[in-house]
């Protein structure tokens, strides 16, 4: 069935996936956006801080989906960066769920991203939605980023907080920054590649909220990751044989901290074993399940 679906961070990596598959199955998209966006039937002005220009918009809204945040791996980390990430998921909830407070027709369903960084270092652990945050920056972040969404639910709105695992697109993100020493074999392992590290192929993960969008029985929080993370030893060693490259340079733990710091343990060192449980409860089903098949398709 088809809906208008409002979408902030619509011209980021996932975003821009996402308005095309939605366009492509009958929806019509509207992009917020701080700037006029081209290429969408409309947009709706926001900010981050001060919420929806005009929030009376809205009202032709079904559903919105709040992508926008300040990239995580856009540097290394210090009080400024970290106060940008913070305050550009915590503050930009908060400011759209504000804006739906006044309205007479409200929207009915807010997707609202999270992470898996919610979750912290839990070494083996298996991670379903019912697990418990960890401890640190990004934990912290991610459960205030939560909160804020949550509030969408005393106003009667559907809340779904989805939380995404290590994106793989050769377009951006973590598999973007990995191509280029891998294709001149000096990839290889990092620390001590026992860490988990729990992935999603930008292909699934742009259908996993169009699922979101589409399906009414789901809601509260759910882990965008496939079925199956891997260890960083196995998926160096996947990466690499999709590549046709040896793997055979390795970057010790005392090396991704000196070279990026505490973002090496949050965004690299850290293990996280993060599994679906609720999509695949809700019937969903991923088309690039295992890595081997996602990295072919994504990189063909």
């Amino acid at each position: 069935m088809s809906s208008t679906v409002a979408v902030s961070g619509a011209t980021g990596l996932v975003g821009k996936e996402l308005c095309s598959l939605l366009k492509a199955t009958g929806h019509k998209v509207l992009a917020l956006s701080r700037k006029q966006s081209e290429g969408y039937e409309d947009s709706i002005h926001w900010d981050a801080d001060k919420g929806i220009t005009n929030p009376a918009r809205l009202e032709s809204v079904d559903t919105i989906v709040h992508l926008a945040g300040e990239n995580i791996a856009a540097g290394r980390w210090n009080d400024a960066l970290k106060a940008r990430i913070r305050s550009s998921r915590v503050a930009g909830t908060r400011s759209i769920v504000n804006s739906l407070r006044g309205l007479k027709k409200r929207p009915s369903t807010l997707i609202c991203a999270s992470a898996i960084g919610l979750y912290g270092d839990q070494g083996d652990k298996v991670l379903d939605e019912t697990a418990g945050p960890g401890s640190g920056f990004l934990p912290d972040v991610c459960r205030e980023w939560e909160a804020e969404a949550v509030a969408a639910e005393s106003l009667g709105l559907r809340v779904v907080r989805v939380r995404i695992g290590v994106v793989l697109s050769p377009q951006g993100g973590a598999l973007a920054k990995m191509l280029l020493p891998f294709k001149l074999g000096v990839g290889g392992i990092i620390g001590s590649g026992r860490q988990y590290w729990s992935w999603i192929g930008l292909h699934d993960l742009t259908r996993v909220l169009a699922w979101c969008v589409q399906t009414p029985s789901i809601s509260g929080p759910v882990n965008a990751v496939s079925p199956q993370p891997m260890t960083n030893r196995d998926f160096t060693k996947t990466l690499a044989g999709v590549l046709h490259r040896p793997a055979i340079f390795p970057m010790p733990a005392f090396a991704a901290r000196l070279a990026l710091g505490e973002m090496a343990n949050d965004l690299l060192l850290a293990s996280t074993r993060v599994v679906p449980k609720r999509l695949l409860d809700s019937g969903f089903e991923f088309q690039n399940p295992d890595l081997k098949s996602c990295l072919e398709h994504e990189l063909a």
